[in-house]
Parts: structure tokens; C-alpha cells; sequence
């Protein structure tokens, strides 16, 4: 397997290919349209997964993803966040 030029830019030797856990329900997701629960944040976005909806773990709960062409190459974790916002309330009497 030869990965293209896009996915060799993610800083992993090129003999080693990009990394992607192989999903045994991306076929299914594909044709009904449900999502494919995950925890692997460093899995490569491959463009097989484009059109697929998936529910990234990010540390306390499932975020949603759906990944279009402009996401190959990068990782899943990337698209799901992991710190929550900060606003600071000023209460005043």
C-alpha cells in the first residue's frame, strides 16, 4: 500500500503508511446512515470515510463528526473537543 502524497504530511514515516484502525461497520454506516462509535482520536481520516458519521470520544462523552473531503488526511481527534469554554460571570449586587 502506497499512501498518497496528502496523508505522508502527517509526520509518520512514509514505509509505515498513514494509521487507521480498520472499522467493521463502515459499510453499514455508509448505506443506513448511522454513526460509528470510536475512541481512536489519532485514527487517520482516510478517503473512505468521507460521507460517514462518526461519535468521537472525547474524554467525557461522544461528540459528533460528519467527515467531508476537506478532513483526509487529518486526524479524528482533531474535529472533536476536548476543553470546555471559559466565561468568566460577574455577579454584582
Amino acid at each position: 500500500m502506497r499512501p498518497s502524497q496528502i496523508l505522508l504530511k502527517s509526520g509518520r514515516s512514509a514505509w509505515k503508511g498513514p494509521y487507521f484502525i480498520p472499522f467493521q461497520n463502515l459499510r453499514d454506516a455508509l448505506t443506513n446512515h448511522e454513526p460509528v462509535k470510536t475512541q481512536a482520536r489519532s485514527c487517520t481520516i482516510l478517503p473512505n470515510f468521507v460521507g460517514v458519521r462518526f461519535l468521537v470520544h472525547n474524554g467525557r462523552d461522544y461528540t459528533p463528526v460528519l467527515v467531508t473531503q476537506d478532513m483526509v488526511g487529518h486526524k479524528l481527534g482533531e474535529f472533536s473537543i476536548t476543553k470546555k469554554r471559559f466565561t468568566f460571570r460577574c455577579v454584582i449586587f
